[in-house]
């Protein structure tokens, strides 16, 4: 086992590799535990090289929409009149601070993810 820290995206590449063949490795044994820290080197590496930006906020509204199955008309609980949830989910309005917080509350959508 050679583990090294990586710099650079060839030595990226190369542990997603060696992390495929130890794919399975048994815990508590060479194998397993140079893919353990395969795994932490590669997520330290993505964290600082491919960042993931905070979903749009309307964007999170939709998605979470979607997952508790709710529609539009449902939404008036959250957002106010049907013609404000309209004009919030066409992005030509933007949430009140009284919007986030239910919205908060009620679906559970990170507020910093509806402040961005």
């Amino acid at each position: 086992m050679n583990i090294k820290p990586i710099h650079k995206e060839q030595d990226y590449q190369s542990a997603l590799i060696r992390i495929e063949e130890l794919w399975g490795a048994q815990k508590n044994t060479p194998k397993g535990d140079e893919f353990d820290l395969l795994i932490t080197l590669v997520e330290s590496y993505e964290i600082k090289n491919y960042p993931i930006a905070p979903p749009d906020p309307i964007d999170a509204i939709k998605f979470r929409m979607e997952q508790m199955g709710l529609t539009k008309a449902d939404m008036v609980e959250y957002l106010g009149s049907q013609s404000r949830v309209s004009e919030i989910l066409n992005r030509k309005r933007g949430l009140t601070l009284k919007m986030i917080k239910s919205l908060y509350k009620g679906l559970k959508i990170p507020a910093e993810v509806l402040l961005t």
